[in-house]
């Protein structure tokens, strides 16, 4: 199955160093395994220490982990200048790290409202501010990529606080792709559908409600997404072969979204027997 295959040559990232924000775990270490595999320097950032350093091993390679909140402009500052340090630049920045409740809106205090939006909107935005002034200063072609959801298009229940502050990571990126275009800086973003990943999965889809809400179910392609799938088109658009690409949000999710905004998708349940019947009904009661 090629979409399980890397899909960029060899060296293809070599002399980038590239920050992945929550590169410890799940697709950012996804993504931080492909860079590195394509010749990247890789720095992955996450506030947890322990699994940072857990990562680092595993991946290899070039990769520097850091301790960082993204909430806290000063520690971003701190990451830059050992990524600096130690690489000579940076060249690249994925806006990775985030969190998510889902939940009633009416049932979330304002503390935990203000945490999602916090580490998904202020983290992307302190990110992209601060290495955006970097590469303005030192004249460096920089690129941001931030990973998204389909639901900036639409808004969605349960996950109002994700879905305001991804939108609002989307804004950003269009908006910036135009003003800072002139400085060759791009900015562009992805939206998964469903990626399973460990922890991350289990907290938004626990067991008692993980069978009737299969997100693979909703797919027109009838599976979930492989990790791979994700790591290339991120190669890619952090690569120099998407240079003439930005201000864009890619879509990467098996037709889910669509299906999901058709007034009609769901009748995909309707089996041949019931479709006899409703032919039926609608020629009048008269069979064939």
């Amino acid at each position: 199955m090629l979409h399980t295959k890397p899909m960029l040559r060899d060296g293809a990232l070599e002399g980038k160093t590239i920050l992945v924000t929550g590169g410890a775990t799940g697709l950012g270490k996804s993504m931080a395994k492909y860079f590195l595999e394509l010749g990247a320097n890789v720095i992955i950032a996450s506030r947890k220490a322990e699994n940072l350093e857990k990562a680092a091993k595993e991946l290899g390679g070039n990769v520097l982990p850091l301790a960082c909140d993204v909430r806290k402009y000063e520690e971003i500052e701190n990451v830059l200048k050992a990524g600096i340090e130690k690489f000579g630049q940076i060249n690249a920045l994925v806006n990775n790290a985030a969190g998510n409740f889902i939940s009633p809106t009416e049932r979330l205090s304002n503390r935990a409202f203000d945490t999602v939006v916090d580490i998904v909107l202020k983290g992307s935005y302190n990110c992209t501010l601060a290495l955006g002034k970097y590469w303005i200063q030192n004249k460096i072609k920089g690129n941001v990529l931030s990973i998204l959801t389909t639901y900036t298009f639409t808004g969605s229940p349960y996950v109002v606080p994700s879905a305001c502050g991804k939108a609002g990571v989307l804004a950003l990126t269009r908006s910036l792709a135009v003003e800072w275009g002139q400085h060759g800086i791009r900015l562009n973003s992805v939206a998964p559908g469903p990626f399973p990943t460990e922890g991350a999965w289990s907290r938004l889809l626990p067991d008692p409600i993980k069978e009737k809400f299969d997100p693979a179910k909703k797919v027109p392609v009838g599976r979930v997404g492989e990790h791979q799938e994700l790591a290339n088109l991120a190669a890619y658009l952090v690569s120099d072969y998407s240079a003439y690409i930005t201000g864009e949000q890619i879509v990467i999710d098996g037709g889910e979204w669509l299906k999901g905004a058709g007034q009609f998708s769901n009748l995909d349940m309707v089996t041949k027997e019931m479709w006899d019947m409703l032919e039926m009904f609608t020629r009048g009661g008269k069979s064939k």
